[in-house]
């Protein structure tokens, strides 16, 4: 029997780079090598010029420019425009808005061929946070800007595929609500995690030296530091936590266009020694970090779901986060973690509660390893991909 062929889109290679979207489509890739043809075609960015073949995935460079969102995307959705009459699959996948320039030109063509939109977060509802936060910078407004843009695109794409995959039942609401797409075409599929990486870790001796934290309690947040991500209110946070707990190290993993607003104030709060900013990490080292925290917190304002979460609970690690959006469904409240209403004095209360109680944080993280273990892995999620996969090849 001959294998489902899936063409799937991004403008980032999968295998260069590593946010939740990229490590979705290659999780999901090389698990389903034995039943699906699964190609994925991505933009020229990070010296990335020759077609690769990554644990059975393969991966084919389409020209686009290397600068930042949204021109990458614009030239690589302008690049598949042009190559429409190249590509044969059975079913099509966009990711995060990357096939849309393909999918005008197969309408144009009037061709039958299946198209997935896969709606990571939903760029209306982010824009829509933004607006409400309002004081961004000038960069901020210019980003906002094309937010907007690109949510109208994105929820065109939706309209108009066979078949919508979103990833938590609150980004289902939200395409709905948004977009005007009709419910019955969308299929939750929430994303995973290798419980075999992502787990407690036995010897922290070396990590700890390395980040200078010792025998200090650990806070860790892992994420892009841009202001949806909330850490701000972190390091407000931080300064109550530290009035009870002087010792407590927050470790910082991850980069982004707030950095630097981040760690001055973080200094003119007067808690540099409470702080490491570690920038991005390599993978190998990031499951070692999860292991060997103590909390993760998490002051997210919006999220589809959360990767981090799955992450940080499949290394059995008590999760402190916001109760807001998708995190609802990636965090059981009181079972797995502490969900507070967004504000930075319950935060701190949540991180003083744990840190206070040795039992609550084993327990807490005992029981997030076995919530993804039963939910929320990789396996699960391929599984569920290829049922659409499946289901859409019928759709033609």
């Amino acid at each position: 029997m001959d294998k489902l062929r899936v063409i799937a889109f991004n403008t980032q290679p999968p295998h260069l780079y590593f946010g939740g979207v990229e490590r979705r489509i290659m999780e999901i890739g090389k698990r389903l090598s034995d039943e699906v043809d699964f190609t994925v075609y991505s933009g020229t960015k990070a010296g990335f010029y020759s077609p690769a073949t990554v644990e059975g995935v393969k991966i084919v460079p389409c020209s686009s420019t290397d600068r930042l969102f949204p021109l990458d995307n614009w030239t690589f959705n302008r690049t598949l425009k042009k190559m429409a009459p190249r590509f044969q699959a059975d079913v099509y996948e966009s990711n995060n808005v990357s096939g849309y320039g393909l999918q005008k030109a197969l309408q144009t063509r009037n061709a039958k061929t299946p198209f997935i939109t896969t709606v990571h977060g939903v760029l209306a509802d982010e824009y829509t946070q933004a607006q409400r936060r309002g004081g961004a910078s000038a960069r901020g407004r210019v980003a906002n800007f094309f937010m907007k843009k690109l949510a109208k695109i994105e929820g065109e794409s939706a309209r108009n595929a066979s078949l919508v995959v979103t990833i938590s039942r609150y980004s289902k609401e939200k395409i709905v609500e948004l977009y005007s797409v009709d419910e019955a075409k969308i299929r939750i599929v929430p994303n995973g995690v290798d419980p075999q990486k992502f787990k407690p870790s036995s010897d922290c001796t070396a990590i700890r030296e390395r980040i200078g934290a010792g025998n200090r309690s650990i806070v860790l947040f892992v994420g892009r530091l841009i202001p949806r991500k909330g850490l701000y209110c972190l390091v407000e946070a931080a300064r109550r936590v530290v009035r009870e707990h002087n010792e407590t190290l927050f470790v910082i993993v991850g980069d982004g266009p707030l950095k630097s607003q981040i760690v001055s104030k973080v200094a003119q709060a007067g808690l540099a020694r409470n702080f490491a900013f570690l920038g991005d990490v390599a993978e190998t080292e990031l499951p070692t970090l999860y292991g060997c925290a103590d909390i993760f917190a998490f002051p997210s304002i919006q999220e589809g779901q959360g990767i981090v979460l799955l992450e940080a609970q499949a290394a059995a690690l008590p999760v402190v986060a916001f109760n807001v959006s998708g995190v609802t469904e990636a965090v059981l409240d009181k079972q797995t973690g502490l969900l507070v209403e967004p504000d930075s004095d319950n935060l701190a209360e949540a991180i003083l509660a744990l840190l206070s109680d040795a039992a609550l944080r084993r327990s807490l993280g005992a029981r997030g390893r076995e919530h993804v273990l039963q939910e929320l892995t990789w396996d699960i999620c391929a599984k569920k991909m290829l049922a659409v996969y499946q289901e859409a090849s019928q759709l033609r």
